[in-house]
């Protein structure tokens, strides 16, 4: 729980599910409008494919692949997802889709057929009983009152983890009320996905991945 990685929240992800036509499907504004309209509720906060960019950005970081990074999916609905660091996030959205069906219906999707390790899994809430109670916690916000490198300043994480809440959302601002405050990443308005794939980027930086990997090549270089 201590040891130091990037914890990532995306908040408020359009995951939610209805049967059309006979079969389960993900509600998506494009494809599904008139269902949607039906439920009485605005097309445009259907938006599963911020999520899916989101978690392409992720998972396929260096960040990630150096074993710093531990993602967590809270949807619009409530339903609380952890994402194991060796997940590999489907290319295409309609893989994507198709996905999340089978993990919002069965609460796991399984690393392999008979595989006991869970890759994807529907955890309980709250959020705040799977995060280090000692980390720092933000949440992203283009009108927050510092910037990351500001924050980083005041308070150094270099050897300890921190959390950051992204909100998976097309518009709009978002809430946590477990943040002690707000951090921006610009002062452009940036999306859900460039947002996680900036934030990625300056841990990758701050911690020195592509430097101490280098580090490590040549010295396995040098023990040959």
């Amino acid at each position: 729980q201590s040891e130091k990685r990037l914890i990532v929240v995306l908040e408020s992800a359009s995951l939610e599910t209805a049967k059309v036509g006979g079969e389960y499907v993900l509600l998506q504004a494009d494809r599904h409008r008139d269902r949607i309209k039906k439920l009485g509720r605005d097309p445009a906060d259907y938006r599963p494919d911020i999520a899916h960019q989101c978690l392409l950005m992720l998972q396929d970081s260096p960040l990630n692949r150096a074993g710093l990074l531990q993602v967590f999916v809270r949807t619009s609905r409530n339903v609380l997802i952890q994402v194991d660091p060796q997940t590999r996030i489907p290319r295409t959205y309609d893989r994507f889709a198709g996905l999340m069906v089978q993990l919002l219906h069965k609460l796991a999707i399984h690393a392999a057929e008979g595989s006991r390790k869970k890759l994807l899994k529907v955890i309980k809430n709250p959020i705040t009983d799977h995060l280090p109670a000692q980390a720092h916690k933000f949440i992203t916000s283009v009108q927050a009152d510092a910037s990351l490198t500001e924050q980083l300043s005041r308070t150094p994480v270099t050897d300890q983890p921190v959390v950051f809440v992204i909100g998976a959302v097309a518009h709009g601002s978002i809430s946590a009320d477990y943040a002690e405050g707000s951090v921006s990443l610009s002062g452009y308005p940036l999306s859900a996905a460039l947002a996680c794939a900036k934030l990625t980027g300056e841990f990758e930086t701050y911690w020195r991945i592509e430097e101490l990997r280098a580090e490590h090549t040549t010295a396995s270089r040098t023990d040959k």
